[in-house]
């Protein structure tokens, strides 16, 4: 090649290579987001979701899109993190979708309902079996994206002041409970109270509500709530396998480059995994601690769970009644438990019914 049309040609390339680097550059642009969560920093594993979000979106985009957390009350109270999102305030959150049946009972729907499914059936659901796409239909009225991005697995049915032995023992009590379920105790006399979670063990010792519940041994331990109420109860019939979502405000989503909503997508689904995971390594120990410390654990008498059943499945009826989008995703979640179990009943169950009973029998 002659020298002339050599450079020519090199001329051509650097000129090409220069009109293309902006448009690299704009594929991947600088954005910072803020979170809110609706959790304290102090309960370190369900606030940790939060974190754990916004460290592997940073790592999957080279730092290009950061997203800082923050810890409930220091922009908005944990209980408005979603209208924070909803209106702009912030551009996404990391809550629990129960916490906002004051809007619309299907809200329960994408955290937990009482005699719902448990995590690993949630997963099924929301990844693989349509649930996802049906909250997000929902969820755009709300001006929202959400995706699940976290999971405690089965929680404890909480702390009393008093023993609970039948469905008498129920009536008059207030109770800290949240989302739907509340609905479903008051058919039983329960009084039920929405107490943020930093409120709880002041208002249980002052005996300003008689019961509550929160996650279970771990998160339960860190408040105190030992301290207070010497009653623990099992199982949370009410939260087998509670999803905590990440929620965002669906313009910014919709702006954000594929690449970075992939990101975001991938960085939900590890919180979702590992805030599982530590659950059940830590609630063991804890659990433990709790009752080597005078805890009297107790489980729910036949007679309160068959009657929680019924209240459960009464109220859902009456809901689907009047409300199209609850009864559409109810049904589709009782279906998919419908199937769920007939697997659980053959395999999970059993293999865990056998080892329950082995480790008995080995004392180890």
């Amino acid at each position: 090649m002659k020298r002339r049309n050599f450079l020519a040609a090199s001329g051509a390339g650097l000129a090409a290579a220069a009109v293309a680097a902006p448009a690299v550059a704009q594929s991947s642009p600088e954005i910072k987001w803020r979170l809110t969560s609706s959790f304290p920093k102090s309960l370190d594993t369900i606030y940790g979701g939060a974190e754990t979000i916004a460290k592997q979106v940073a790592e999957l985009t080279d730092n290009k899109f950061q997203i800082q957390a923050f810890a409930a009350g220091e922009i908005v109270p944990g209980l408005q993190a979603l209208d924070a999102v909803s209106n702009n305030t912030v551009e996404m959150c990391h809550t629990c979708s129960y916490y906002y049946v004051g809007k619309d009972p299907t809200f329960a729907i994408g955290t937990a309902v009482p005699f719902g499914l448990n995590a690993r059936q949630m997963n099924a659901w929301l990844f693989q079996g349509g649930g996802n796409e049906l909250f997000n239909e929902f969820y755009k009225k709300y001006n929202i994206h959400a995706m699940p991005a976290g999971n405690t697995g089965a929680q404890m049915g909480g702390w009393f002041r008093k023993e609970i032995k039948t469905v008498e023992d129920l009536k008059g009590l207030k109770m800290r409970i949240a989302g739907i379920t509340g609905q479903v105790l008051s058919k039983l006399g329960v009084v039920p109270q929405q107490v943020a979670g930093g409120d709880i063990y002041p208002a249980l010792e002052k005996g300003t509500i008689d019961a509550a519940e929160w996650v279970g041994p771990y998160d339960d331990e860190k408040l105190g709530f030992n301290k207070v109420a010497p009653f623990y109860y099992y199982p949370g019939w009410w939260e087998g396998g509670p999803t905590v979502h990440a929620m965002v405000n669906i313009e910014k989503w919709n702006a954000l480059p594929k690449a970075y909503q992939a990101a975001l997508t991938n960085a939900c689904t590890t919180a979702n995994t590992v805030m599982a995971a530590k659950y059940d390594l830590q609630n063991p120990a804890a659990l433990r601690r709790l009752v080597a410390a005078g805890t009297q654990l107790r489980p729910f008498s036949q007679e309160v769970m068959e009657a929680c059943f019924t209240a459960a499945n009464q109220l859902y009826g009456e809901i689907s009644a009047r409300n199209p989008d609850f009864k559409k995703i109810i049904d589709a979640m009782q279906a998919t438990r419908s199937e769920q179990y007939l697997w659980w009943q053959v395999a999970e169950f059993t293999y865990d019914a056998f080892m329950i009973r082995a480790r008995a029998r080995a004392g180890r």
